[in-house]
């Protein structure tokens, strides 16, 4: 937030559905991406802003992903962190992994019922998580998607020493106050966002500038693999990829300084005619 609005741009942070303070209904329908972006617009629409640039990790990646496909009047650019563009079209991530019998790969987990209660204790799952889908694990002991017994929850030293305690601290405390139901839900919700997409935006591309970044070390690139000529596929306008070495699933936690250097970098390459700025 500091480094963007340093560097000249109107900074404006959220809580997506689900999480913090923002409203977080139980039905799962209710996280898919026609409902998140439909966020995004709302807020861009109370602050009066025509168009804005993305800066999205994880799942607010993927909402700033599918916002540029969705709304490109309103989506100038796409700064994206640890997951890619998905392009909807033919089956699924999800139903492509249940075809080839990855039945151990963590999402299938994070969407049952039963998820809630393993999350529930935040003084434990949030340090948990934080550690092993970092870099700072052994490589043979850090998280790994597709094996159950390397899962994100198991009894951890610690948060990572590379993210702020007072980070850590208040995740604990939100977390335990608002629970996991609705970010859980944002599992739930692929199915069904993935039932429509496939036939609506089928093969649809980012046309924007955008730019993605990622830990070496993060479990999730075992997923799709990303590499600048595989991204550039979906998103034509690619303007860089970085893959920070020894970095895990947070790159703006674990290395916020190289984090900062690649977003404002990639600010300074969109037309201020194109964004709010």
């Amino acid at each position: 937030m500091h480094a963007t609005a340093d560097a000249g741009f109107r900074a404006i942070a959220l809580d997506m559905r689900g999480y913090g303070d923002s409203d977080a209904p139980d039905d799962s329908d209710l996280y898919t991406p026609f409902h998140t972006v439909g966020d995004v617009i709302a807020v861009l629409d109370h602050f009066r802003i025509g168009r804005a640039i993305l800066v999205g990790h994880d799942f607010g990646a993927n909402v700033a992903w599918n916002a540029a496909m969705m709304r490109p009047d309103r989506i100038a650019a796409v700064f994206g962190a640890s997951v890619p563009f998905i392009q909807p079209g033919g089956l699924s991530f999800l139903d492509q992994l249940r075809g080839a019998g990855a039945d151990g790969f963590y999402m299938f987990d994070q969407m049952t019922a039963g998820a809630d209660a393993k999350w529930a204790d935040a003084a434990h799952s949030i340090p948990a998580s934080l550690y092993w889908l970092s870099g700072e694990p052994p490589a043979d002991e850090r998280w790994d998607p597709f094996d159950p017994a390397r899962h994100m929850l198991r009894p951890a030293p610690g948060a990572p020493t590379t993210i702020d305690p007072a980070y850590v601290d208040e995740m604990v405390e939100v977390f335990g106050r608002t629970g996991f139901h609705g970010p859980l839900n944002y599992y739930r919700a692929i199915d069904t966002f993935y039932a429509v997409a496939s036939r609506a935006f089928a093969n649809c591309v980012i046309a924007q500038p955008s730019f993605f970044l990622t830990g070496e070390a993060d479990g999730l690139n075992a997923v799709r693999s990303p590499t600048e000529d595989s991204l550039r596929e979906t998103l034509p306008e690619l303007c860089g990829f970085v893959a920070l070495p020894g970095v895990g699933h947070w790159p703006q936690l674990e290395a916020p300084e190289a984090f900062n250097a690649a977003l404002v970098g990639f600010l300074g390459t969109v037309s201020p005619n194109n964004a709010s700025r």
